[in-house]
């Protein structure tokens, strides 16, 4: 299943994403969920085509919860030792965005980056103090996301926290897959001025993070309860690199689909 949050003339709804996953956007509808997706899922009679309505975040989390170094060779790409636990750090709920919501290059930096990521949406049970079995019942679903860094800030800092937490630097989309197999999925990102052009900057898979999925939502619910709707990133495969006013970069996970945002420069 498919879980979207989108804009539509009467206002903002929950929804299921209806069709064939391969299918374009113009084959696809989404059928309005009565009131929100966690727990039993009622639909209204409302639907519309995919094209008319605006997609944006999937989920408005109360933290997102981030993982450094989650693969060897992006911890290489920075010469730094790959941790021997998880390590954590903190994006505020307003650095996420939705697709196609413009990427802001804030004035602060002189080399934001972009970090293609599978990111893990906990559902109605939340999870406080959770092995890795019942860490796996506590995950609603899986979606896309950037974890837009200003990489100067990070070095100069010392401390990631300014680095991490810009306004938009989290896009999060398109929409909430569940009942997803996330064990071997692809995970590329591509960056370009031209659709018909772009380059692939990031290509990784997920078996080949340093911890998985059950073992982070384990880990994290030790050191700060996980409530429904908080995101988890696990990490970035290496090749990250600069992101310029006028780029789109673009996440792509198999199974999820693709997570589309302009760059612009903030005056």
């Amino acid at each position: 299943m498919r879980i979207v949050r989108f804009a539509h003339a009467k206002g903002m709804s929950f929804g299921v994403v209806e069709g064939e996953p391969d299918a374009g956007p113009g084959a696809l509808t989404v059928a309005e969920i009565e009131g929100h997706p966690f727990g039993e899922i009622k639909l209204t009679n409302a639907r519309w085509a995919l094209a008319d309505v605006r997609l944006v975040s999937p989920i408005l989390p109360s933290k997102v919860v981030a993982v450094g170094r989650n693969y060897v060779e992006h911890a290489a790409e920075h010469g730094a030792e790959v941790p021997s636990e998880p390590l954590l750090f903190l994006k505020p709920s307003t650095s996420v965005i939705g697709p196609r919501d413009a990427i802001r290059l804030p004035t602060q930096s002189k080399r934001v980056e972009h970090e293609a990521e599978l990111a893990v949406v906990i559902g109605v049970t939340g999870a406080r103090r959770v092995d890795r079995a019942t860490a796996a019942k506590a995950i609603f679903g899986y979606t896309a996301a950037n974890d837009v860094t200003a990489r100067d800030l990070q070095r100069a800092d010392g401390q990631w926290t300014r680095a991490k937490s810009f306004d938009s630097f989290c896009p999060i989309g398109p929409w909430i897959v569940t009942d997803l197999d996330v064990s071997d999925v692809e995970v590329r990102c591509e960056v370009g001025r031209n659709p018909d052009q772009m380059e692939v900057r990031q290509l990784g898979r997920t078996k080949d993070m340093v911890f998985d999925v059950p073992t982070l939502v384990s880990y994290i619910s030790h050191v700060m309860t996980l409530l429904p709707g908080d995101v988890i990133l696990t990490g970035t495969p290496a090749g990250v690199s600069q992101l310029t006013d006028g780029d789109t970069v673009t996440v792509r996970i198999d199974g999820i689909g693709e997570l589309s945002n302009p760059v612009v420069a903030l005056d």
